[in-house]
């Protein structure tokens, strides 16, 4: 096989570099995201979500007058819509860090 002399040695060796310098961003956007904190509502804000920039839930508050040992369901259903908000939030601020470093090209997380 030839590769073109040095030259080819020489553009492996700068792919190669610059594939790390984007493997390095890639990380520390990672641990940007887990870092970042978005926030979901649900029932007017009487029900919110916290998850960080990877999805993973990291905090719930409830209002109390939401609280109604009567109706469980819509406090459930309360909680599910808020943690849907948040996640949705998370995926497009994950989508748009990522896309970013990677010119848009989608990557499976």
């Amino acid at each position: 096989m030839n590769f073109g002399g040095r030259g080819g040695v020489g553009n492996m060796n700068q792919m190669l570099k610059q594939a790390q310098a984007m493997q390095a961003k890639m990380m520390k956007a990672q641990e940007e995201l887990k870092e970042a904190r978005v926030e979901g509502n649900a029932g007017g804000g009487m029900v919110s979500a916290t998850v960080n920039g990877q999805g993973e839930l990291v905090g719930v508050k409830l209002s109390k007058e939401v609280v109604d040992p009567e109706d469980v369901e819509m406090l459930e259903d309360l909680i599910l819509a808020a943690v849907s908000d948040a996640a949705n939030k998370a995926r497009e601020m994950m989508e748009q860090r990522m896309g970013s470093l990677t010119g848009g090209m989608k990557l499976p997380f």
